[in-house]
């Protein structure tokens, strides 16, 4: 089935990948349903993917800690998720998580559609250029405009309070920040803080996939003073209500989506691979086979 359906989606139909974040684990609503399993030279992906329908538009939904939150942020294979995606022909992906909300004014259960990140994680592979292969994507402005601009009017639509732009502060987790982090964090001018958004918004753009984020705020950290310290029990109340939103937001998104993409993301890879093609391992070539096809072609 994995050969068969990525041959299938490799055509020009258009095909939005959700990766769902806490609280997110299902798609209801998806009609022509199939659970397909992907293999990738990065190892497999969190869950297999439920592809179908919403809306008449292809969706390919991924649980990002996997089906039961099997999988803690640090753990996560994000090269393995985007590449599955890539392989599926996906050409939109939406991430879905929840954050905590560094500003006053962003209150829990407020939507954010970040349009910056800074990195605070240790470690995590988050190219897929190595092993013989170097490329250097722009990454000046992070996240899809045309994606962004539309999940904000859809979060409007559907009755969230939205915050379009700001910055995510992606940290190592899985703890919470301590106090002392936070109230520096917040120095630094971040809106929201999380552990997993900005690995996927770098692969995706390598990959050529656009991306954006619906970010709920489920919390202020511990800056705040009279708010209390992270609560569990809060977040998870607060998750389940804006985990409806979101699936709401997801709907009237995907039908606002161009047939044609004419931003950056989509020729991302143009001018930076570096590597000349007769450089290039065979192997390398092959594992990456669904990202750099066209430039193999013209190289």
């Amino acid at each position: 089935m994995d050969s068969d359906l990525t041959r299938r989606n490799r055509m020009s139909e258009t095909m939005v990948g959700v990766i769902g974040g806490s609280g997110l684990y299902e798609m209801e609503g998806l009609e022509a349903v199939q659970t397909v399993s992907v293999t990738t030279p990065f190892g497999d992906p969190s869950d297999s993917f439920i592809v179908g329908r919403l809306e008449g538009v292809k969706i390919a939904f991924l649980p990002r800690h996997g089906k039961g939150h099997r999988i803690q942020p640090s753990s996560l294979n994000f090269r393995g998720n985007i590449y599955g995606m890539k392989k599926l022909g996906v050409q939109w992906i939406i991430g879905v998580s929840a954050v905590g909300s560094m500003k006053e004014s962003i209150h829990p259960g407020d939507m954010v559609i970040p349009n910056q990140f800074i990195d605070q994680t240790k470690g995590r592979p988050n190219t897929f250029f190595s092993d013989g292969i170097v490329g250097h994507v722009s990454f000046a402005d992070p996240v899809c405009p045309v994606l962004g601009s539309i999940l904000q009017e859809a979060g409007k639509e559907v009755g969230a309070t939205v915050h379009k732009d700001g910055t995510y502060l992606c940290i190592e987790g899985p703890q919470f920040s301590t106090r002392a982090e936070s109230k520096l964090y917040r120095t630094w001018g971040v809106d929201v803080i999380g552990m997993t958004n900005l690995p996927e918004a770098k692969l995706a753009r390598e990959a050529e996939i656009c991306y954006s984020t619906i970010a709920f705020a489920t919390d202020y950290d511990c800056w705040h003073e009279t708010a209390g310290d992270v609560s569990i029990g809060d977040v998870l109340r607060i998750l389940a209500q804006s985990t409806k939103t979101a699936k709401r937001a997801i709907r009237v998104a995907v039908q606002k989506l161009p047939k044609e993409r004419k931003c950056v993301c989509a020729t991302a890879l143009q001018y930076a691979l570096i590597t000349g093609k007769k450089h290039i391992p065979e192997k390398t070539k092959k594992d990456l086979e669904p990202i750099i096809r066209k430039y193999l072609k013209s190289a």
